[in-house]
Protein backbone atom coordinates (compact mmCIF):
# COMPACT_ATOMS: atom_id res chain seq x y z
CA UNK A 1 0.00 0.00 0.00
CA UNK A 2 1.59 2.88 -0.90
CA UNK A 3 0.48 6.68 0.47
CA UNK A 4 -0.01 9.48 -2.19
CA UNK A 5 1.50 12.99 -0.55
CA UNK A 6 -0.22 15.31 -3.57
CA UNK A 7 -4.03 14.07 -2.58
CA UNK A 8 -3.04 14.19 1.26
CA UNK A 9 -5.95 14.00 3.33
CA UNK A 10 -7.25 10.06 4.13
CA UNK A 11 -5.03 7.27 4.80
CA UNK A 12 -7.39 4.15 5.83
CA UNK A 13 -10.61 3.19 4.29
CA UNK A 14 -12.47 4.66 6.87
CA UNK A 15 -11.27 7.94 7.08
CA UNK A 16 -13.80 9.84 4.63
CA UNK A 17 -15.72 9.97 8.10
CA UNK A 18 -14.07 12.75 8.99
CA UNK A 19 -15.25 15.40 6.79
CA UNK A 20 -18.42 14.01 6.87
CA UNK A 21 -18.77 14.51 10.28
CA UNK A 22 -17.42 17.89 9.86
CA UNK A 23 -20.60 18.77 7.82
CA UNK A 24 -22.96 16.79 9.97
CA UNK A 25 -22.03 18.40 12.96
CA UNK A 26 -22.57 21.86 11.10
CA UNK A 27 -25.89 20.68 10.02
CA UNK A 28 -26.50 19.76 13.89
CA UNK A 29 -27.59 22.13 16.86
CA UNK A 30 -23.84 22.46 19.05
CA UNK A 31 -24.23 21.11 22.37
CA UNK A 32 -22.67 23.27 24.89
CA UNK A 33 -20.27 21.63 28.19
CA UNK A 34 -18.82 18.98 29.01
CA UNK A 35 -14.96 17.59 28.83
CA UNK A 36 -12.95 16.28 26.04
CA UNK A 37 -10.00 14.13 27.16
CA UNK A 38 -6.93 13.26 25.56
CA UNK A 39 -4.40 10.76 24.99
CA UNK A 40 -0.60 12.07 25.29
CA UNK A 41 2.06 9.61 24.71
CA UNK A 42 4.28 11.74 26.59
CA UNK A 43 5.17 15.15 28.19
CA UNK A 44 7.98 17.26 27.44
CA UNK A 45 7.71 19.47 31.13
CA UNK A 46 7.39 22.54 29.53
CA UNK A 47 3.74 24.23 27.88
CA UNK A 48 5.25 27.67 26.81
CA UNK A 49 5.34 27.59 22.54
CA UNK A 50 7.39 30.34 22.56
CA UNK A 51 10.38 28.59 23.93
CA UNK A 52 9.95 25.14 22.52
CA UNK A 53 8.33 24.43 19.11
CA UNK A 54 6.94 20.79 19.56
CA UNK A 55 3.87 18.74 18.69
CA UNK A 56 3.52 17.93 22.48
CA UNK A 57 4.00 21.10 23.22
CA UNK A 58 0.95 23.17 20.69
CA UNK A 59 -1.08 19.80 21.60
CA UNK A 60 -1.73 21.37 24.95
CA UNK A 61 -0.57 25.21 25.20
CA UNK A 62 -2.21 26.06 21.49
CA UNK A 63 -5.58 26.04 23.28
CA UNK A 64 -4.03 28.43 25.88
CA UNK A 65 -1.97 30.07 24.04
CA UNK A 66 -2.71 31.78 20.70
CA UNK A 67 -0.66 33.22 17.41
CA UNK A 68 -0.91 35.98 15.90
CA UNK A 69 -2.23 33.79 12.73
CA UNK A 70 -3.23 30.43 12.18
CA UNK A 71 -3.83 28.04 9.11
CA UNK A 72 -7.33 26.74 7.49
CA UNK A 73 -7.92 24.94 4.35
CA UNK A 74 -9.08 28.18 2.80
CA UNK A 75 -5.63 29.61 3.64
CA UNK A 76 -4.10 31.52 6.89
CA UNK A 77 -6.79 33.49 9.07
CA UNK A 78 -5.88 36.23 11.70
CA UNK A 79 -6.24 35.92 15.38
CA UNK A 80 -3.93 37.93 17.44
CA UNK A 81 -3.29 39.65 14.52
CA UNK A 82 -6.27 41.27 11.80
CA UNK A 83 -4.12 42.38 8.77
CA UNK A 84 -0.34 42.00 7.69
CA UNK A 85 1.30 43.94 5.04
CA UNK A 86 4.93 43.68 3.68
CA UNK A 87 7.56 45.80 2.36
CA UNK A 88 8.61 46.13 -1.35
CA UNK A 89 12.24 45.45 -0.03
CA UNK A 90 11.47 42.72 2.43
CA UNK A 91 12.70 44.71 4.85
CA UNK A 92 9.58 45.82 6.92
CA UNK A 93 6.64 43.36 7.78
CA UNK A 94 3.56 45.74 9.36
CA UNK A 95 0.91 43.88 11.51
CA UNK A 96 -2.32 45.04 12.85
CA UNK A 97 -3.01 43.54 15.94
CA UNK A 98 -6.59 42.40 17.66
CA UNK A 99 -8.16 44.84 19.71
CA UNK A 100 -10.14 44.35 22.53
CA UNK A 101 -8.07 41.01 23.79
CA UNK A 102 -7.14 40.51 27.21
CA UNK A 103 -4.31 37.91 28.79
CA UNK A 104 -6.23 35.40 31.31
CA UNK A 105 -4.65 37.61 34.49
CA UNK A 106 -6.91 39.81 33.06
CA UNK A 107 -4.29 42.46 31.51
CA UNK A 108 -4.71 43.52 28.03
CA UNK A 109 -3.16 41.82 25.25
CA UNK A 110 -0.64 44.79 23.14
CA UNK A 111 2.04 45.99 20.83
CA UNK A 112 4.67 45.63 24.17
CA UNK A 113 3.97 41.58 24.08
CA UNK A 114 4.69 40.99 20.64
CA UNK A 115 7.63 42.94 20.78
CA UNK A 116 8.97 41.22 24.01
CA UNK A 117 8.14 37.88 23.29
CA UNK A 118 10.12 38.51 19.07
CA UNK A 119 12.86 39.37 20.98
CA UNK A 120 13.65 38.06 23.94
CA UNK A 121 11.94 34.54 22.78
CA UNK A 122 11.44 33.33 19.17
CA UNK A 123 14.91 35.50 18.01
CA UNK A 124 16.92 34.41 21.15
CA UNK A 125 15.36 31.33 22.39
CA UNK A 126 12.79 29.29 20.34
CA UNK A 127 14.02 26.49 18.40
CA UNK A 128 13.53 26.89 15.24
CA UNK A 129 12.47 30.42 15.15
CA UNK A 130 15.94 31.43 15.96
CA UNK A 131 17.40 31.14 12.81
CA UNK A 132 14.20 32.17 11.12
CA UNK A 133 14.45 35.38 13.06
CA UNK A 134 18.39 35.90 12.86
CA UNK A 135 17.87 39.11 10.96
CA UNK A 136 15.18 40.36 12.97
CA UNK A 137 16.33 44.05 13.94
CA UNK A 138 13.50 45.46 16.34
CA UNK A 139 10.07 45.46 16.44
CA UNK A 140 8.66 48.68 17.14
CA UNK A 141 5.18 49.96 18.29
CA UNK A 142 3.62 53.35 16.59
CA UNK A 143 0.54 52.53 19.05
CA UNK A 144 -0.30 49.41 20.83
CA UNK A 145 -2.05 47.52 18.32
CA UNK A 146 0.61 47.75 15.34
CA UNK A 147 3.51 45.82 15.78
CA UNK A 148 6.23 46.87 12.47
CA UNK A 149 9.01 44.14 12.45
CA UNK A 150 12.14 45.49 11.06
CA UNK A 151 14.51 42.96 9.33
CA UNK A 152 18.05 43.83 8.31
CA UNK A 153 17.84 41.28 5.16
CA UNK A 154 14.62 40.43 3.19
CA UNK A 155 11.83 38.56 5.21
CA UNK A 156 9.96 37.03 2.33
CA UNK A 157 5.90 37.90 3.44
CA UNK A 158 4.69 34.11 2.48
CA UNK A 159 7.61 33.19 5.08
CA UNK A 160 6.48 35.58 7.74
CA UNK A 161 3.18 34.06 7.43
CA UNK A 162 4.11 29.83 6.61
CA UNK A 163 6.09 30.11 10.55
CA UNK A 164 3.41 32.38 12.20
CA UNK A 165 1.18 29.30 13.28
CA UNK A 166 4.04 27.37 14.64
CA UNK A 167 6.49 30.17 15.52
CA UNK A 168 4.07 33.49 16.47
CA UNK A 169 2.67 32.89 19.82
CA UNK A 170 3.05 36.13 21.93
CA UNK A 171 3.45 35.63 25.19
CA UNK A 172 2.78 38.39 28.26
CA UNK A 173 5.58 40.98 28.67
CA UNK A 174 4.48 41.77 32.11
CA UNK A 175 4.64 38.18 33.49
CA UNK A 176 7.81 37.42 31.61
CA UNK A 177 10.27 41.01 31.82
CA UNK A 178 12.65 40.86 34.47
CA UNK A 179 13.13 37.04 34.78
CA UNK A 180 15.03 34.24 33.95
CA UNK A 181 12.96 33.37 31.04
CA UNK A 182 13.72 29.82 30.82
CA UNK A 183 13.16 29.10 34.62
CA UNK A 184 9.90 31.23 34.74
CA UNK A 185 7.15 28.95 36.24
CA UNK A 186 4.93 30.34 33.94
CA UNK A 187 6.38 27.69 31.38
CA UNK A 188 4.73 25.09 32.64
CA UNK A 189 1.72 26.82 34.01
CA UNK A 190 1.02 29.14 30.88
CA UNK A 191 -0.70 32.53 30.67
CA UNK A 192 -2.10 33.21 27.17
CA UNK A 193 -5.45 34.81 25.19
CA UNK A 194 -6.88 31.54 24.10
CA UNK A 195 -10.15 29.58 24.86
CA UNK A 196 -8.99 27.13 27.38
CA UNK A 197 -7.04 28.90 30.58
CA UNK A 198 -4.40 26.30 32.24
CA UNK A 199 -5.29 25.25 35.55
CA UNK A 200 -3.37 22.38 36.59
CA UNK A 201 -0.47 20.00 35.72
CA UNK A 202 0.18 17.04 37.75
CA UNK A 203 3.51 15.61 36.62
CA UNK A 204 2.85 11.84 34.79
CA UNK A 205 -0.97 11.86 34.72
CA UNK A 206 -2.60 15.04 33.17
CA UNK A 207 -2.91 18.53 32.37
CA UNK A 208 -6.59 20.60 32.84
CA UNK A 209 -7.28 23.70 31.24
CA UNK A 210 -10.88 24.93 31.61
CA UNK A 211 -13.40 27.46 29.49
CA UNK A 212 -12.27 31.18 29.24
CA UNK A 213 -15.09 33.57 30.05
CA UNK A 214 -14.42 36.35 28.68
CA UNK A 215 -12.95 34.64 25.29
CA UNK A 216 -12.62 37.66 22.66
CA UNK A 217 -14.58 35.55 20.11
CA UNK A 218 -17.54 36.00 22.06
CA UNK A 219 -19.50 33.99 24.81
CA UNK A 220 -20.75 31.49 22.78
CA UNK A 221 -16.73 30.30 22.66
CA UNK A 222 -15.50 27.89 23.67
CA UNK A 223 -18.06 25.20 23.11
CA UNK A 224 -16.37 22.88 25.88
CA UNK A 225 -16.24 23.79 29.56
CA UNK A 226 -12.38 22.30 29.82
CA UNK A 227 -9.83 19.81 28.26
CA UNK A 228 -7.77 17.16 29.82
CA UNK A 229 -4.63 15.64 28.38
CA UNK A 230 -3.76 12.73 29.98
CA UNK A 231 -0.47 11.11 29.78
CA UNK A 232 -0.70 7.27 28.72
CA UNK A 233 2.73 6.26 27.78
CA UNK A 234 1.38 2.23 27.04
CA UNK A 235 0.03 2.07 23.72
CA UNK A 236 -2.02 -0.78 24.35
CA UNK A 237 -3.79 1.28 27.42
CA UNK A 238 -4.11 3.80 24.96
CA UNK A 239 -6.25 1.80 22.87
CA UNK A 240 -8.29 0.64 25.92
CA UNK A 241 -9.17 3.84 27.33
CA UNK A 242 -10.39 4.72 24.06
CA UNK A 243 -12.23 1.71 23.46
CA UNK A 244 -14.05 2.71 27.04
CA UNK A 245 -14.68 6.41 26.06
CA UNK A 246 -12.10 7.03 28.52
CA UNK A 247 -10.33 9.18 26.08
CA UNK A 248 -12.03 11.24 23.16
CA UNK A 249 -8.85 11.62 20.87
CA UNK A 250 -5.51 9.93 20.18
CA UNK A 251 -3.09 11.80 17.57
CA UNK A 252 0.09 11.59 16.08
CA UNK A 253 0.24 7.66 15.80
CA UNK A 254 -0.43 7.65 19.39
CA UNK A 255 -1.33 3.77 19.15
CA UNK A 256 -0.17 1.10 17.86
CA UNK A 257 -0.35 0.69 13.88
CA UNK A 258 -2.05 -2.29 14.67
CA UNK A 259 -4.76 -0.56 16.98
CA UNK A 260 -5.02 1.79 14.41
CA UNK A 261 -6.37 -0.55 12.15
CA UNK A 262 -8.66 -2.46 13.99
CA UNK A 263 -10.06 1.17 15.56
CA UNK A 264 -10.46 1.87 11.53
CA UNK A 265 -12.76 -0.97 11.28
CA UNK A 266 -15.09 0.31 14.43
CA UNK A 267 -18.24 2.55 14.49
CA UNK A 268 -17.57 4.39 16.89
CA UNK A 269 -14.37 6.21 15.40
CA UNK A 270 -13.02 8.57 12.72
CA UNK A 271 -9.73 7.16 11.98
CA UNK A 272 -6.85 8.76 9.34
CA UNK A 273 -4.69 11.99 8.26
CA UNK A 274 -6.75 14.79 8.17
CA UNK A 275 -6.00 18.14 10.29
CA UNK A 276 -2.10 17.05 9.61
CA UNK A 277 -1.77 18.51 6.40
CA UNK A 278 0.89 21.28 7.45
CA UNK A 279 2.68 18.38 9.58
CA UNK A 280 4.38 15.92 7.46
CA UNK A 281 7.04 14.73 9.24
CA UNK A 282 10.27 12.53 8.27
CA UNK A 283 11.26 9.49 10.69
CA UNK A 284 15.11 10.33 10.93
CA UNK A 285 18.64 9.13 11.92
CA UNK A 286 20.72 11.37 13.66
CA UNK A 287 24.66 11.25 13.72
CA UNK A 288 27.12 12.62 16.84
CA UNK A 289 29.50 13.94 14.30
CA UNK A 290 31.74 13.92 17.31
CA UNK A 291 32.45 10.52 16.38
CA UNK A 292 35.14 10.41 14.19
CA UNK A 293 33.77 7.29 13.02
CA UNK A 294 30.58 8.93 11.99
CA UNK A 295 32.58 11.84 11.19
CA UNK A 296 33.72 9.75 7.86
CA UNK A 297 31.01 10.74 5.31
CA UNK A 298 32.00 6.92 3.70
CA UNK A 299 30.83 5.41 6.95
CA UNK A 300 27.16 7.62 7.26
CA UNK A 301 26.87 6.32 3.07
CA UNK A 302 27.28 2.86 3.79
CA UNK A 303 24.82 2.91 6.92
CA UNK A 304 22.01 4.42 4.72
CA UNK A 305 23.03 1.49 1.92
CA UNK A 306 22.86 -0.83 4.92
CA UNK A 307 18.91 0.11 5.41
CA UNK A 308 15.85 -1.23 3.90
CA UNK A 309 13.57 1.39 3.44
CA UNK A 310 10.93 0.00 1.95
CA UNK A 311 10.67 -3.15 4.35
CA UNK A 312 10.29 -0.46 7.12
CA UNK A 313 7.81 1.10 5.50
CA UNK A 314 5.91 -1.95 4.80
CA UNK A 315 6.33 -3.43 8.70
CA UNK A 316 6.59 -0.27 10.37
CA UNK A 317 4.18 2.01 8.84
CA UNK A 318 2.15 -0.26 7.02
CA UNK A 319 2.45 1.67 3.53
CA UNK A 320 1.51 4.85 4.92
CA UNK A 321 4.61 6.80 3.97
CA UNK A 322 7.72 6.59 1.15
CA UNK A 323 11.25 7.10 1.14
CA UNK A 324 12.74 10.06 2.55
CA UNK A 325 14.63 12.74 -0.22
CA UNK A 326 16.85 14.79 2.03
CA UNK A 327 15.10 17.63 4.48
CA UNK A 328 12.45 18.91 2.41
CA UNK A 329 9.40 16.43 1.89
CA UNK A 330 7.26 16.09 -1.09
CA UNK A 331 4.72 18.08 0.55
CA UNK A 332 6.91 21.16 0.02
CA UNK A 333 5.30 21.71 -2.92
CA UNK A 334 7.62 23.95 -5.30
CA UNK A 335 10.92 23.63 -3.12
CA UNK A 336 11.14 19.98 -3.28
CA UNK A 337 12.42 18.37 -5.35
CA UNK A 338 13.31 14.30 -6.18
CA UNK A 339 16.67 14.67 -8.53
CA UNK A 340 18.89 14.05 -5.62
CA UNK A 341 21.04 10.93 -4.87
CA UNK A 342 19.80 8.03 -3.00
CA UNK A 343 21.39 5.21 -1.66
CA UNK A 344 19.44 1.83 -2.47
CA UNK A 345 19.55 -1.13 -0.11
CA UNK A 346 22.60 -2.89 -0.77
CA UNK A 347 24.14 -5.14 1.86
CA UNK A 348 27.35 -6.28 0.54
CA UNK A 349 27.92 -2.78 -1.03
CA UNK A 350 27.45 -1.46 2.61
CA UNK A 351 29.90 -4.15 4.38
CA UNK A 352 32.15 -3.22 0.73
CA UNK A 353 32.12 0.98 1.91
CA UNK A 354 32.98 0.10 5.39
CA UNK A 355 35.91 -2.33 4.36
CA UNK A 356 37.25 0.93 2.41
CA UNK A 357 36.63 2.98 4.92
CA UNK A 358 39.33 1.28 7.21
CA UNK A 359 36.87 -0.66 9.16
CA UNK A 360 36.95 -4.25 8.73
CA UNK A 361 35.03 -6.92 11.19
CA UNK A 362 37.19 -7.67 14.76
CA UNK A 363 37.20 -10.73 16.43
CA UNK A 364 34.34 -10.21 18.48
CA UNK A 365 32.22 -9.62 15.01
CA UNK A 366 31.44 -6.92 14.59
CA UNK A 367 33.42 -3.28 12.65
CA UNK A 368 32.47 -1.12 15.51
CA UNK A 369 30.04 -0.36 18.06
CA UNK A 370 27.24 2.46 18.53
CA UNK A 371 25.23 3.72 21.37
CA UNK A 372 21.70 4.80 20.05
CA UNK A 373 19.09 6.74 21.65
CA UNK A 374 15.20 6.64 20.16
CA UNK A 375 12.97 9.17 21.23
CA UNK A 376 10.07 8.15 23.26
CA UNK A 377 7.25 9.53 20.69
CA UNK A 378 5.44 6.27 20.04
CA UNK A 379 5.45 2.94 18.67
CA UNK A 380 7.09 3.37 15.33
CA UNK A 381 9.68 5.31 16.40
CA UNK A 382 10.55 2.91 18.64
CA UNK A 383 10.33 0.15 16.58
CA UNK A 384 12.26 1.97 13.83
CA UNK A 385 15.17 2.27 16.01
CA UNK A 386 14.79 -1.78 16.31
CA UNK A 387 14.97 -2.30 12.69
CA UNK A 388 17.88 0.09 12.28
CA UNK A 389 19.77 -2.00 15.26
CA UNK A 390 18.88 -5.02 13.62
CA UNK A 391 19.80 -3.68 10.05
CA UNK A 392 23.64 -2.20 11.08
CA UNK A 393 24.01 -5.93 12.89
CA UNK A 394 23.77 -7.32 9.29
CA UNK A 395 26.62 -4.97 7.89
CA UNK A 396 28.87 -5.36 11.12
CA UNK A 397 27.88 -2.45 13.59
CA UNK A 398 26.75 -3.20 16.50
CA UNK A 399 24.34 -0.53 17.77
CA UNK A 400 23.09 -0.51 22.19
CA UNK A 401 19.80 1.30 21.76
CA UNK A 402 19.60 3.25 25.03
CA UNK A 403 15.77 3.54 26.36
CA UNK A 404 14.86 6.86 27.88
CA UNK A 405 11.77 9.10 28.50
CA UNK A 406 11.20 12.55 26.64
CA UNK A 407 12.99 14.79 28.97
CA UNK A 408 16.08 12.61 29.15
CA UNK A 409 16.26 11.93 25.09
CA UNK A 410 16.13 15.27 23.97
CA UNK A 411 18.65 16.00 26.89
CA UNK A 412 20.80 13.26 26.30
CA UNK A 413 20.79 14.09 22.22
CA UNK A 414 20.67 17.80 21.96
CA UNK A 415 22.38 19.21 24.97
CA UNK A 416 24.48 16.76 26.93
CA UNK A 417 25.24 14.88 23.10
CA UNK A 418 25.35 11.39 25.35
CA UNK A 419 24.30 9.68 21.61
CA UNK A 420 26.40 8.09 19.01
CA UNK A 421 23.29 7.79 16.84
CA UNK A 422 19.69 8.99 17.38
CA UNK A 423 16.07 8.63 15.76
CA UNK A 424 12.56 10.40 15.80
CA UNK A 425 10.97 12.43 13.64
CA UNK A 426 10.99 15.90 12.72
CA UNK A 427 7.78 18.15 11.43
CA UNK A 428 8.22 20.08 8.08
CA UNK A 429 5.88 22.98 8.51
CA UNK A 430 5.08 24.50 5.72
CA UNK A 431 8.31 25.82 4.48
CA UNK A 432 11.88 24.85 5.07
CA UNK A 433 13.18 27.73 6.73
CA UNK A 434 10.48 27.39 9.01
CA UNK A 435 11.38 23.93 10.67
CA UNK A 436 14.05 21.68 9.03
CA UNK A 437 16.74 24.14 7.63
CA UNK A 438 17.67 24.02 11.61
CA UNK A 439 18.75 20.85 11.62
CA UNK A 440 21.23 21.58 9.02
CA UNK A 441 22.09 25.33 9.79
CA UNK A 442 24.89 25.28 12.54
CA UNK A 443 25.13 28.07 15.66
CA UNK A 444 21.93 27.54 16.60
CA UNK A 445 21.61 27.83 20.58
CA UNK A 446 24.03 24.88 22.56
CA UNK A 447 21.35 22.34 23.72
CA UNK A 448 18.41 23.91 21.36
CA UNK A 449 15.85 20.89 20.55
CA UNK A 450 15.42 19.61 16.94
CA UNK A 451 18.26 21.61 15.40
CA UNK A 452 21.52 21.25 14.51
CA UNK A 453 23.00 20.09 17.68
CA UNK A 454 25.03 17.12 15.99
CA UNK A 455 28.62 19.02 15.87
CA UNK A 456 28.09 18.88 11.65
CA UNK A 457 28.84 22.45 10.16
CA UNK A 458 29.16 23.36 6.23
CA UNK A 459 29.88 27.47 5.81
CA UNK A 460 28.60 26.33 2.02
CA UNK A 461 25.56 25.10 3.51
CA UNK A 462 25.24 27.76 6.26
CA UNK A 463 25.36 30.42 3.30
CA UNK A 464 22.99 28.92 1.23
CA UNK A 465 20.07 28.32 3.82
CA UNK A 466 20.67 32.36 4.19
CA UNK A 467 20.22 33.07 1.23
CA UNK A 468 17.38 31.28 0.64
CA UNK A 469 15.67 32.39 3.42
CA UNK A 470 16.09 36.32 2.47
CA UNK A 471 15.41 35.45 -1.50
CA UNK A 472 12.02 37.27 -2.37
CA UNK A 473 11.63 35.34 -6.01
CA UNK A 474 9.80 32.23 -5.28
CA UNK A 475 11.19 30.41 -8.15
CA UNK A 476 14.64 31.49 -7.20
CA UNK A 477 14.46 30.16 -3.65
CA UNK A 478 12.99 26.91 -4.48
CA UNK A 479 15.60 26.22 -6.91
CA UNK A 480 18.25 27.06 -3.81
CA UNK A 481 16.11 24.78 -1.95
CA UNK A 482 16.56 22.20 -4.03
CA UNK A 483 20.08 22.55 -4.23
CA UNK A 484 20.63 22.36 -0.51
CA UNK A 485 18.66 19.11 -0.53
CA UNK A 486 20.75 17.89 -3.10
CA UNK A 487 23.86 18.51 -0.71
CA UNK A 488 22.11 17.11 2.45
CA UNK A 489 21.55 13.88 0.12
CA UNK A 490 25.09 14.02 -0.75
CA UNK A 491 26.67 14.54 2.54
CA UNK A 492 24.20 13.07 4.73
CA UNK A 493 24.80 15.78 8.00
CA UNK A 494 21.21 13.46 8.92
CA UNK A 495 19.06 10.96 7.30
CA UNK A 496 15.52 11.66 6.88
CA UNK A 497 14.69 8.07 6.18
CA UNK A 498 11.17 7.96 5.81
CA UNK A 499 8.50 10.46 4.47
CA UNK A 500 5.50 10.09 6.58
CA UNK A 501 1.84 11.43 7.63
CA UNK A 502 0.17 11.53 11.41
CA UNK A 503 -2.82 9.47 12.06
CA UNK A 504 -5.31 10.39 14.27
CA UNK A 505 -7.91 8.21 16.12
CA UNK A 506 -10.58 9.75 17.23
CA UNK A 507 -14.58 9.29 18.71
CA UNK A 508 -17.27 10.41 16.92
CA UNK A 509 -18.51 11.94 19.90
CA UNK A 510 -16.03 14.70 18.93
CA UNK A 511 -17.49 17.30 16.67
CA UNK A 512 -16.08 19.85 14.53
CA UNK A 513 -12.46 17.70 14.72
CA UNK A 514 -9.73 17.56 12.67
CA UNK A 515 -11.45 20.75 10.65
CA UNK A 516 -8.02 22.64 9.92
CA UNK A 517 -4.73 21.58 7.93
CA UNK A 518 -2.91 21.55 11.92
CA UNK A 519 -5.91 20.88 13.80
CA UNK A 520 -3.63 19.14 16.95
CA UNK A 521 -1.86 22.19 17.41
CA UNK A 522 -5.22 24.64 16.80
CA UNK A 523 -7.01 26.12 19.75
CA UNK A 524 -10.37 24.28 19.43
CA UNK A 525 -12.34 26.76 20.06
CA UNK A 526 -15.20 25.15 18.09
CA UNK A 527 -14.66 21.84 18.89
CA UNK A 528 -17.85 20.51 20.87
CA UNK A 529 -19.18 16.93 22.85
CA UNK A 530 -22.11 15.21 21.73
CA UNK A 531 -23.48 13.81 25.19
Amino acid sequence: MTFDFKTLGLALASAGALTAAAAVAQAQDVQTGGTAIIHMVSEQRILNPALRASTGVYNISGKIVEPLIDKSYDGYEPVLATEWEGSDDGLTITLKLREGVNWHDGEPFTCDDVAFTAMEMWKALLNYSSALQANLESVDCPDPHTAVFNYSKPMPLPLFLAAMPDLGHPMPKHLYEGTDILKNELNTAPVGTGPFKFVEYERGQYVMAVKNEDYWRGPEYPYLDRIVWRFITDKSAAAAALEAGEVHESGFIGVSMADIERLGADDRFDVGTQGYENNVAHSTVEFNHRNPILADLKVRQAMYHGLDIDYAIETIMRGFAKPGRGPIPSAGGENYTDEVTTYPYDVEKAKAMLDEAGYPVKEDGFRFHLRHRPAPWGEYTQLWAEYYAQAMKEIGIDVEILTNDAPGFLNGVYRDHDFDTANGWHQFRSDPAVSTMVWLRSGQPEGTPWTNQFGWQSDEIDRMIDDAASELDPEKRAEMYHEIQRRSMDELPVIFAIEHPFISVTSKTLHNHHNTPRWNSSSWYDLWLEQ
